[in-house]
């Protein structure tokens, strides 16, 4: 757990007037990029605590790590039809507008990925830098529809010992390298503790979102809103177990973008915890390497 004095928290309301909520670390005045986390899904703030922390104190960036709608301490909507990328997109340049932010790194998860690339078609000058998480143009289907798998029904345990023992039980086969610290961490990170035992923290009608989806046909690609973003320093880290990012669609996205970076995470599947082995020193180091060569041009 976390203590208080790490972060602060931070609350704006959407363009619509829902309140949204943002933890806030590092230095306000720092002259380095400010670095925005994005995280998936369902997954709020707290999954990227130990990246934020690391990236903080190393280098002394500002870290805003953004809870989405209907997501751990922000509201949730009563319009379902609002749960959507674009929506999304906007909310975070409305938190950015109210913290005095016009660009920063940004770091996606899964989810967050898909909504930097919306940032990208619609405000491009907001982008620095470019961290992938597990995420690129073209989502698979399947891995898709077995997230929604293991969403449907989300697993109610009462106890942190009965919450890691079924995320083992979904996730287990595809994140062998976990530690038993790593799958607390997790937990920690997915679940609130209510009176009736431990809840995930995020809007349960969020699954409905997903209620149309058909494994057999391919969902639309995002190749223009990739190629777009093409001028910006980027790094796609990959699960090798992942089932949403392909090897192929990893080796067209270095194609397209030759000057992207890319670390394969053995042992991890959808999505690499950004906080384990060395991953939290190459996105430090590429995030430097990025505004040094920046500052050249």
């Amino acid at each position: 757990m976390p203590n208080d004095h790490d972060f602060s928290d931070f609350f704006y309301a959407a363009p619509d007037g829902l309140e949204l909520h943002a933890r806030i670390y590092g230095e306000a005045n720092s002259a380095l990029w400010p670095v925005v986390c994005l995280p998936g899904l369902t997954r709020n703030c707290r999954d990227f605590h130990e990246l934020a922390l690391h990236l903080s104190m190393r280098t002394k960036r500002k870290i805003v790590v953004f809870d989405y709608r209907g997501r751990g301490q922000s509201a949730y909507d009563p319009d379902i039809s609002h749960y959507n990328v674009g929506v999304e997109a906007s909310d975070i340049l409305a938190g950015l507008a109210t913290l005095g932010i016009d660009n920063a790194a940004f770091i996606g998860t899964s989810r967050g990925g898909l909504i930097i690339h919306m940032l990208g078609a619609i405000r491009p000058a907001a982008l620095k830098a470019i961290v992938f998480n597990d995420i690129g143009p073209v989502i698979e289907s399947t891995g898709l529809a077995h997230i929604r798998s293991y969403l449907d029904p989300s697993p109610q345990p009462k106890t942190c010992t009965e919450a890691v023992s079924a995320q083992r039980r979904a996730h287990g086969d595809d994140f062998p390298a976990l530690t038993e610290t790593d799958w607390q961490r997790m937990v920690w990170a997915l679940y609130r503790e209510t009176a009736a035992g431990l809840m995930p923290d995020f809007d349960p009608k969020l699954v409905d979102t997903l209620a149309g989806l058909d494994p057999a046909k391919p969902l639309p690609d995002l190749w223009p809103q990739f190629e777009a973003l093409a001028a910006i320093p980027m790094l796609a880290i990959r699960g090798a177990n992942s089932k949403l990012l392909s090897i192929e669609t990893l080796e067209q996205m270095r194609k397209r973008h030759p000057g992207m970076e890319a670390i394969t995470v053995e042992g991890q599947g959808h999505a690499p915890f950004l906080e384990t082995g060395s991953l939290s020193g190459s996105i430090a180091a590429f995030l430097d390497r990025a505004e040094r060569q920046s500052k050249l041009k």
